[in-house]
Parts: structure tokens; sequence; C-alpha cells
């Protein structure tokens, strides 16, 4: 209901309490770079942190085009800034997000322990997609491949004095295995740790404070407490997992679904998760657009640096 959705916009949204969340999303970035950053320099490649915060700053604008590529951006952006194997960078990213569906694994159970009835819920709404994921993890075919490239993976890897594209795939992969696993044996586990915290508090208390821009969604909080809040975080931040320009729908639908196990209609659900994404979204464009400029002035200056050098 569109003409319904503008007027609690009107009427209702306080858009200070929006703002204040937004500003605290970027911290997370912030938090994000930090912690990426302890397992670069474990590989030995120490960027800057203003870059760090750009390439995150840049992944959540390239994803809103292109998802899933924005990572591959900022591992590509970071490779290149530094003169750094890109599968080494890549792997340490790939260790980054696997850090973050941990972290949402563990948050899906705190929010089962608190509010089972509101998770199965969701869960049993949305049977038919979770169904298919059970299928696919079951399937033969997909266990055998599984077998199969690592055997293919032994076998490149236990190629004595490789040469040619052999030689060169079997330095890739070792690279990006370093990347990988330099996450259990790098110096700063605790700080890595802090800020993962701090990454996921951020993103939490973004929503927390994003409730009380409608009365509405103020009145579940009032009326059901933090819980409310943890399982619409929880589930927002596991719709993330469904390929989307920068959650755009499976997000919003979360939302909608969530406030709706809490008693609010889909028209003033839908309001909240559509502002609140696209007040989102717009940030995100405004950081991409930072960036891009950032990055192109700090290459100029580079290149007239160099060419002073020489």
């Amino acid at each position: 209901d569109f003409d319904e959705m503008m007027r609690l916009i009107r009427e209702e949204c306080r858009f200070g309490w929006i703002a204040a969340g937004l500003t605290i999303t970027v911290c997370s970035h912030v938090f994000r770079a930090l912690r990426w950053r302890i397992q670069l320099r474990a590989l030995g490649i120490d960027p800057p942190l203003f870059a760090l915060v750009l390439s995150i700053f840049g992944t959540y604008a390239v994803n809103l085009v292109f998802p899933r590529l924005g990572e591959v951006w900022r591992t590509g952006y970071i490779a290149q800034r530094q003169h750094a194997p890109f599968t080494a960078v890549f792997g340490s990213m790939v260790a980054d997000r696997l850090a973050d569906t941990a972290t949402v694994l563990l948050l899906t159970l705190m929010a089962f322990g608190l509010a089972s009835g509101s998770i199965m819920a969701f869960l049993d709404e949305n049977a038919a997609s979770y169904a298919a994921i059970a299928r696919l993890l079951t399937s033969p075919w997909l266990w055998g491949a599984a077998v199969a490239a690592l055997a293919a993976l032994w076998w490149l890897l236990s190629r004595k004095n490789a040469t040619g594209w052999l030689g060169r795939l079997q330095t890739a992969l070792r690279e990006l295995w370093q990347g990988f696993i330099v996450i259990a044996t790098m110096p700063g586990k605790g700080r890595w740790l802090v800020y993962t915290v701090g990454i996921w508090g951020c993103f939490f208390m973004a929503m927390f404070v994003e409730f009380f821009s409608f009365d509405f969604t103020a009145d579940v909080f009032g009326q059901y407490g933090t819980v409310a809040v943890l399982v619409t975080f929880v589930l927002s931040s596991i719709s993330m997992g469904v390929p989307s320009n920068g959650g755009i729908g499976p997000w919003q639908w979360a939302v909608i679904f969530a406030l709706g196990i809490y008693g609010v209609a889909a028209a003033p659900a839908g309001t909240f998760g559509t502002v609140v994404l696209l007040c989102s979204t717009l940030l995100n464009i405004v950081l991409g657009i930072f960036t891009f400029i950032a990055i192109a002035v700090d290459r100029k200056r580079s290149h007239k640096s160099t060419e002073i050098q020489q």
C-alpha cells in the first residue's frame, strides 16, 4: 500500500534515529577494516587503514550493482595497491567472510534459545527454499564432486618441480591457502575477536536504535524487549545470504516477517524495512562515490610521486 507507506513516512518517521543507525553502521565498516588488517599483516601485507576502510566502503557500493562481486573488487584493489599476490589477499577475504557466517550462526542459535518459535515459523514459511538447500547439501553428486576436487587439489600440490601453467597454478593455490589459514596462526587473535564483536555489535545496535524511528516498532520493543530486535536482526542477517543487490527484496521480506511475528501489519512493517534499507542504500552510494574519488586521487598522487623519483 504505497499511499499508506507515504503517510507513515510523513507522519511518523523520525529520521534522526535512522541517521544514528547509519552512523553506527559506518563504525562497523571501520571495525571490519581493522580486523582484516590483522590478517593481512600476518601475510606481510600492510596497507594503510584508510585504504582498507575505502575497500570496505567500495565493497558495499559494488555489491549494489553486482551482488557478491564487491569482495572480489576489494581483494583486487588491495592486491594492486600493495603489489601483493591476489590469491593470498583473496584467501584472507574468504576467511573474513567465513568468520561472519560463523557469527551469524552463533547469533541464530542465541535467537533460537530466546525465541525458537519465531525462528521456526520463519523457516516453516520458507520451507521450500530450505528444503532445496537441504537436498543440495545431501546430494551424492555434490559430495562426489567435492572428493574429486580434493583429489585433484592434492595431485596438483604434490607435483614436484612443476613448470609452466601447472607451476603457476600451484603457486596460486598455495597463496590462496596461506591467505585462508593465516587466521589460525596470526598474532593478535584477541584483537581480532574484539573487532568481530565490534562489527556485529554495531550491526545489532544500528537495528536497535532504528526501532525507535517509528511508533509501531518502538511499541514492539516496549512490549517484547530486546528479543524482538534480536529476532528481526537475525532473520534479516540470514536473508543477506540470498544473492541480491544490497539485500533489496530478501532483507525487507525478512523484516516484514519478523515484525509480523510480533503483530505488526505488512504495510507498516514494509515501510520500516523499506525506509531503513533505502537510507542504507543511499549511504552506500555516497560512500561509494567518496571511495572511488579518494582512490583516483591516491593513484594520481602515487603516479606523480613515482615520476618525481624517476
